[in-house]
């Protein structure tokens, strides 16, 4: 019988982080993690930081995702909203990093 990897999805809130998103993404992508997912959960951001993760899932239709929310309304709810649609998409295992690059990547095999 065949073990399948974990479904694992990364909730990325974001507002104002248009030019961290990509580097954050490639990061991500670059782990040896079969079946990991980043969610982006962006807040309306004025700088553009929802089409570019548009950008990035559309690029990457199997591996990214974007919820967009329409006006700023906490980090916490941010985190929230993201959690609660990557367990309602069946993953396995949720963790949530920030955008602004000061969480390691490179930790999450680990986890």
């Amino acid at each position: 019988m065949a073990v399948s990897s974990p479904q694992v999805v990364v909730v990325v809130p974001t507002y104002n982080e248009r030019e961290n998103l990509p580097v954050l993404a490639d990061l991500l992508s670059d782990l040896p993690l079969p079946n990991l997912h980043l969610l982006v959960v962006d807040d309306n951001s004025p700088d553009g930081t929802g089409e570019v993760a548009d950008k990035l899932a559309a690029e990457s239709p199997d591996t990214v995702g974007v919820l967009h929310r329409t006006a700023k309304d906490g980090l916490g709810r941010a985190y929230l909203a993201g959690m609660t649609r990557a367990l309602d998409e069946g993953a396995d295992v949720v963790i949530q990093m920030d955008a602004d690059l000061s969480h390691p990547a490179s930790a999450i095999p680990a986890m």
